[in-house]
This record gives C-alpha cells, sequence and structure tokens, in this order.
C-alpha cells in the first residue's frame, strides 16, 4: 500500500500526499497524523476512555478526570455506531487506521515510553470517540456549565425578577420552590464559596464574501476557531492530499479521517461553534435506589467503573442511568437529584461518514447537504468556484416541550418533559447566497435563519457586528483585507460601554486623558485597553458581588471560570442599563463612577503587558526549564473578548486557558492554494523542527501559502 502514496514535506514542513485514489489518500492522512502527532492522538485516546490514572499519574485530581470521562462514557455504543458505516465508509476509514498504525508500528512517542505505556492499535471507534469528545469538551460543555450557575444562583436565594433580567428567555418554566431542593455535584462555584446573602439577591470566527464584493469575482473564506491556544502542539494540523482529479487542503483534527477546515478543488468550507443548547437536565424524585416516572417506579440502570491507578488501589465507580442520562447522586438516598444527557453523546458515525463526504463536494448546496448532518453543533461558511456562497448549523437539536427552552432542570417525573426526537437539519439556521453579499459567524444568536431556535445562550453580538461592518464597507475586497479583519483590535464592547464612561471621567488626569483619546483598540501598546478592562472587572463587582452573588463567588468565578467570559452580553445587558435590580437601589453613575475610581489607583500598564501567553507542552508543560524548550513564551497578545482577534486568557478549574485565534486560514476559491498560520507546528515532537515553525508567523500576521503546484 505504501507504494501508491508518495508523502513529502513542503518548506513550511506540511506534509503533502499524493495517491491515485482517496482510499490511499485518508492511509497517508493517517500516517501523518502519526508521524506529527502521534502524542496527541495517544492522550486524547488516554483521557477519553478514563484511564489517565492507569498511564499518566495517581493523583487525586487525575482521578477525578478519569471520574469525569468515565461518567460521560465517551466509549458507550461505539461497536454500534462503527456498525452504522456503510461498506466505503469502514474501508476510508480503516484505511486511515492503518495508516495510523503502520507508523505506530515503527515508532511511537518516547514519553509514553516513560511511562510504560504501549498504545493498541488505533481503531475506527477510536476516532469516534474523539468526534464525541471534540464536539463536548469546551464546547458543549460551557452551556452545561452556566446552566448550573444558573441553578447555583436559585438556590444561593437570588430572586426571580434578577433572574429574569439576566436571562430574559427561557426562564418561563421556573419553578424555583423544586430546584432549591435538587441535590447536585457539578457545582461551578464550591458550596463553601456562596453565603447567605440579606436580603436575597462559563468562540470562533468565519465569513464568507460573494464574487460580487471581491477583486477576484469569486467568493473568499475565512475562518479561525478560538480556542484554547496556551498548547503544544495546536490542536489544528495542517495537511494538503492532492489525487489524480481532486484535492483537499487545509486544518484536520489528528484522530479523524477528514479536514474540518479546508477547501478542494471546487468549494471550501470553515467552522465555528453554533452554541446550540443540546444538553438538558431533569430533576429526579429518587429513593430506594429508584426514580419515579408518570406514577410508577423504575430502576435505574447501575454502569460500574473500574478505574486502575498507577501504584494505587483501583478505584470502582459507579454510574446510575435512565432515558434522561446519568444521575448526579446515590439514588439509595432520598431527595431530588439531576440526570444530564448530551445530545451527541451516543452517536458519531454520522458525523464521521459526511466529513468523508467532503472529500469529493463540489458545490454550497451539496456541502450544506453533508455539513448540516453532522451531529455535533457548528456554523459552517461555503463557498464554491461557481460563486455561490452559503451558511448552515449542524448539530443534534433537541425537540423540546412547546415553551421548554432546555436552559432549565424539568420534572422527570412527567413524560411530557422528555425529548422528542432531534430537529431536521434542514429546520436549522441556514441560507443561500444571502442578498447582502456576505455572511460572518462569530458564535452570535442566529436563529433568525431558521425554522427552530437553538440558541438560547449565545456569546455577544459585538465580534459579528464588527466584522460585518468591516465587510459591508467595500466591494472590491482583496485576500489581504480578509487578513486584516483577522488581526482586527477593535472593540465594539468598548465604545458602547465608553458611552458612558467619557462623560465621568476627568480630563485633567493622565490616565483617564488616555482613555479620552481610545481608539477603543486592543493594541499590544495600548494603555486605555488595560484601564478599560480594570472598569470592565469593577462594573462586574460592584453589580453582580453587590447585587446577589456575594464577593466570594464573585471573585471565584471572575478569577476561575468561563462564565464571564463565554456569556459576557448577558452581564453586559444589566451594566448598560439606566437601572436595574442589580444595582441595589444605586444610580447607574454612581456605580461606574465607584468603578472608575478604583480603577484609577492602579498603575497604568500596556494591554500586552497584562494579557501574556505562555505555551506549555501537553506532557510537560511547566515542569522543565524554559531552555530546554518545550514551552514557548510568554507571549504578548493583542485582542480583548468582544474583538474579532480574540485576546482572552483566564483561569478555569485552576489551570490557565484562552480564547485566541488557534489556527487562521483564508482562501479565494478561484485559486488552488490557502494562506494560513498556526500558534504552534506541525509536529509534536520538541526536538523537530516543524515543533513551532509557524509560531512567529502567527505572532507577525504574516501567512504562509498552501497549494497546488501549477506546473
Amino acid at each position: 500500500m505504501i507504494k501508491n502514496v508518495n508523502i513529502k514535506r513542503n518548506k513550511d514542513g506540511i506534509h503533502h500526499v499524493k495517491a491515485k485514489d482517496l482510499i490511499d489518500l485518508v492511509w497517508g492522512l493517517g500516517y501523518c497524523h502519526a508521524v506529527d502527532r502521534s502524542l496527541q492522538i495517544l492522550l486524547m485516546r488516554i483521557l477519553g476512555k478514563g484511564q489517565a490514572s492507569q498511564y499518566l499519574s495517581s493523583d487525586e485530581s487525575m482521578l477525578q478526570t478519569d471520574i469525569f470521562f468515565r461518567k460521560m462514557n465517551w466509549q458507550g455504543g461505539l461497536q454500534e455506531e462503527v456498525n452504522k458505516l456503510s461498506v466505503e465508509e469502514k474501508s476510508l476509514c480503516q484505511s486511515y487506521c492503518d495508516g495510523v498504525n503502520f507508523r505506530l508500528s515503527k515508532k511511537f512517542p518516547w514519553e509514553l515510553r516513560l511511562l510504560g505505556y504501549t498504545p493498541d492499535k488505533w481503531e475506527i471507534k477510536d476516532s469516534i470517540m474523539l468526534s464525541r469528545m471534540t464536539g463536548y469538551l469546551t464546547l458543549a460543555q460551557s452551556q452545561a456549565e452556566m446552566e448550573r450557575f444558573l441553578l447555583q444562583m436559585i438556590q444561593a436565594g437570588i430572586s426571580r425578577e434578577k433572574l429574569w433580567e439576566l436571562f430574559p428567555k427561557g426562564l418561563e418554566n421556573l419553578d424555583i420552590d423544586l430546584l432549591q431542593k435538587v441535590q447536585f455535584e457539578e457545582r461551578i462555584v464550591p458550596d463553601g464559596i456562596w453565603k447567605t446573602i440579606v436580603p436575597p439577591m462559563v468562540g470562533s470566527n468565519n465569513w464568507v464574501v460573494s464574487g460580487s464584493k471581491t477583486q477576484s469575482g469569486k467568493p473568499f473564506l475565512a475562518n479561525d476557531p478560538h480556542l484554547e491556544t496556551n498548547r503544544l502542539p495546536n490542536v489544528w494540523y495542517e495537511v494538503l492530499l492532492e489525487s489524480s482529479d481532486n484535492y483537499i487542503m487545509g486544518g484536520s483534527m489528528p484522530g479523524l479521517p477528514g479536514v474540518l477546515i479546508g477547501r478542494n478543488a471546487n468549494l471550501s468550507w470553515g467552522a465555528t461553534y453554533s452554541f446550540m443548547d443540546a444538553v438538558d437536565s431533569w430533576v429526579e424524585d429518587c429513593q430506594d435506589g429508584k426514580y419515579r416516572k408518570e406514577g410508577e417506579w423504575h430502576s435505574f440502570a447501575e454502569r460500574k467503573e473500574l478505574i486502575h491507578r498507577k501504584k494505587k488501589p483501583d478505584s470502582e465507580v459507579v454510574f446510575y442511568e435512565n432515558e434522561h442520562g446519568t444521575l448526579e447522586g446515590d439514588p439509595h438516598n432520598k431527595g431530588y437529584y439531576l440526570t444530564t444527557s448530551w445530545a451527541s453523546s451516543r452517536a458519531g458515525a454520522k458525523s464521521i461518514s459526511q466529513m468523508l463526504k467532503m472529500y469529493k463536494a463540489r458545490s454550497v448546496e451539496e456541502g450544506m447537504e453533508f455539513l448540516g448532518q453532522i451531529e455535533t453543533a457548528w456554523n459552517w461558511v461555503l463557498a464554491d468556484k461557481a460563486g455561490n456562497i452559503g451558511y448552515q448549523m449542524s448539530g443534534l437539536c433537541p425537540i423540546r416541550k412547546e415553551g421548554a427552552s432546555g436552559l432549565l432542570p424539568l420534572p422527570g417525573w412527567l413524560a411530557e418533559n422528555d425529548w422528542q426526537g432531534f430537529a431536521n437539519y434542514q429546520d436549522l439556521p441556514r441560507c443561500l447566497n444571502p442578498k447582502q453579499g456576505y455572511f460572518a459567524t462569530a458564535n452570535q444568536d442566529l436563529n433568525e435563519w431558521g425554522k427552530v431556535q437553538p440558541i438560547n445562550l449565545p456569546m455577544g453580538d459585538y465580534r459579528a457586528k464588527r466584522i460585518s461592518h468591516l465587510l459591508a464597507e467595500k466591494d472590491n475586497h482583496s485576500l489581504e483585507d480578509m487578513k486584516k479583519i483577522q488581526y482586527d483590535v477593535f472593540s465594539k464592547q468598548g465604545e458602547q460601554f465608553m458611552e458612558t464612561i467619557k462623560p465621568l471621567l476627568d480630563e485633567n488626569n493622565p490616565a483617564s486623558r488616555a482613555l479620552l483619546e481610545w481608539d477603543l483598540c486592543y493594541d499590544l501598546d495600548s494603555k486605555a485597553a488595560f484601564l478599560f478592562e480594570k472598569i470592565y472587572q469593577n462594573l462586574h463587582k460592584e453589580v453582580f458581588a453587590k447585587g446577589g452573588l456575594s464577593e466570594a463567588a464573585f471573585d471565584y468565578l471572575w478569577e476561575q471560570t468561563g462564565i464571564f467570559i463565554d456569556f459576557y452580553q448577558n452581564f453586559d445587558s444589566i451594566l448598560l442599563k439606566n437601572s436595574s435590580l442589580w444595582f441595589q437601589e444605586r444610580e447607574q453613575n454612581e456605580i461606574y463612577r465607584k468603578a472608575i475610581q478604583e480603577a484609577l489607583k492602579e498603575p497604568l500598564q500596556k494591554w500586552g503587558e497584562s494579557n501574556q501567553l505562555l505555551l506549555q507542552n501537553l506532557i510537560f508543560g511547566g515542569k522543565l526549564p524554559k531552555f530546554f524548550g518545550f514551552d514557548r513564551g510568554p507571549i504578548p497578545l493583542r485582542g480583548g473578548r468582544a474583538t474579532p482577534h480574540q485576546g482572552q486568557i483566564y483561569q478555569s478549574s485552576g489551570r490557565t486557558t484562552s480564547f485566541t485565534p488557534s489556527y487562521r486560514f483564508v482562501t479565494d476559491v478561484a485559486e488552488s492554494e490557502i494562506h494560513s498560520n498556526m500558534a504552534g507546528g506541525p509536529s509534536d515532537r520538541r526536538f523537530s523542527p516543524w515543533y513551532c515553525s509557524d509560531l512567529d508567523n502567527w505572532r507577525n500576521q504574516y501567512y504562509k501559502k498552501i497549494g497546488i503546484d501549477k506546473g
């Protein structure tokens, strides 16, 4: 099989795979993934199977990680999913696995040898498991965390009226009395942080531009997924696959046999997360190991998981499951508990098969049909050589009873509260050739484009509005314009807040003058951006800590979670009001003045001095001296939470994470090339010349080219 595949690197270290047939191309993709990213894919499999305590570390935090992954049961029903693949799809997937395994049989990471781990063969089931994991972790997971935060606020005594202000949609079925009785384990704020209050009181860009607005006369497509960037290797892996009559190039994800962000000879596509609500919880009435449903008592299915631990006794965990998902608690103890389910938790085969179809997709309409049936939640934009552009959301969107948003847990003992299937992908938000000549997504509310409304907690629309403004302002865009937008750091959020802040500033104060003269950009040298961020944080503390959360709870949320990062526009909607119940009978100007005064007490810094990113190795991050070169940085990071170039660094679950462009991709479908850069490089091998070969490009706004040699 090897003699049918020709593999070489280009000058930037990107593998170029040539083969006659698709089955050999995917073999080559698997081989390249194993050459450059075997550590990444094998670690992902270890984590997904809940085996980190067995192979990596036996400390308590790793045990909790294993329990989380075992609870999610990523391995459940994998063989059934494999059986759903057609004969051709199985052959393609197996060819990918054969490519991975051929390389692993020759060589696998020395880091894993040190840990005493010898990998089993890569299987189709492993790729399906990874597709589940990538659709949930930090993406759908953020929705679940926000719903837990809402439940904690209810139990902390935040009033119904204040909750309605913060969540103006989705609380129609709010039953405070019931939800205050619920016992649950996955708490966003540790119980000891909450206290009784008297009175009671957790991104990406892509866009597509019609040829009517470009210099080439053909559509452009741009994508820059904002994922965790402070890790090495980068989550994305670039590749060029070429057959006799087609090619596909762009960003793949190691472990999966497809290109998620890319193009072929006729079509280009890009993805952002959609913030579809596909995670729901139900309140279960439990006693004696059973749950109540429609007046009858039923036994939970028990799933026992044995977690092996290095040099420590094994740990057995029991999970209780019903038609609503996995229970948080022990049903033998009488009480109300939550069961939770993610719509795509037992899916995966369809996602793999649809991505395989993109190798040969020829048109936007065909691409919308293929991508729309992917089971995890994404916003796809597409452009083809015929001049069409389009947008399509994907994901299994639960059909709920009328009036239920999915934001609140509902009584599990009523069958009417069960999911009633999933929406047809053609009813999800989508459009073909929009009249404005462009379409941009940036995790904002896109419900207006669908027959169903899958989003109840979008991210803010500041980035989307800025990108749309830049796309609308001219009709002769160049690829350089697309690149400039990807690095744009103008904040429409800052623009909105400054309307209230500016009249309260003292022009005689040097720091205030910096803010009065602010161009609303989060450039590295901007002191005004630093000052604005301090005011913004103080506003949250003044309003939400004093308005009901308590100072300790607020500090934890701000410093240790992504709640204020992911869903900032919910909180902004309160801060920008003239009056609110959260203001505790204070005037808006009084709150803003206090926030400004506190911010002005701190020494001014440049934004790039206060916002720095350290890229850490997946295994050795922070554990070895800097001169070993496993970690890189710290790197000054431009942008903020609400700028097209996001530059958000924060703590989550005790570790530093980030929202920033992990990979930048731009293409003109008139050409046979892409322009790109990423935070890292092709290889996860520290001593490879390709370990961080693209990092300087990523920092310095330089795009390399990957393309077909026309000679």
